[in-house]
């Protein structure tokens, strides 16, 4: 109990009270609880999908490689993977680790960088 006091967690209590309202509040989206953490994950995921059409537009033809897996892969076949993985990778590191999930998330580039370059 002692690190939720120190970190100043939020309770679903806190979800409920009345904020000031602040420049990315938007009212089509208060049912969920934001914070800059998730607003930064689906920024994440818009980037990837962005820098995905960008480079099918600048080397188009991602054809399917068949790699270690023995899987036909294209290039979104492997950002799914990558990402699915990536979030299997976190939900270990919580279990098993803890809540500092720097070393995960590097551990993940790296996972992500394997995953493109040989499945």
């Amino acid at each position: 109990m002692m690190m939720f006091n120190i970190l100043n967690a939020a309770t679903w209590g806190d979800m409920a009270k009345k904020k000031e309202k602040g420049f990315f509040d938007f009212e089509f989206i208060t049912w969920m609880a934001w914070t800059w953490q998730t607003a930064a994950f689906f920024i994440f995921i818009a980037l990837c999908l962005t820098a995905m059409v960008i480079w099918e537009k600048k080397s188009p033809g991602g054809s399917p490689r068949k790699g270690i897996l023995g899987l036909d892969t294209t290039r979104g076949d492997r950002l799914f993977i990558s990402l699915l993985g990536s979030a299997f990778i976190h939900l270990f590191w919580l279990a098993l680790v803890g809540s500092i999930l720097w070393l995960a998330t590097i551990f993940c580039i790296v996972y992500a960088v394997i995953v493109f370059r040989y499945v």
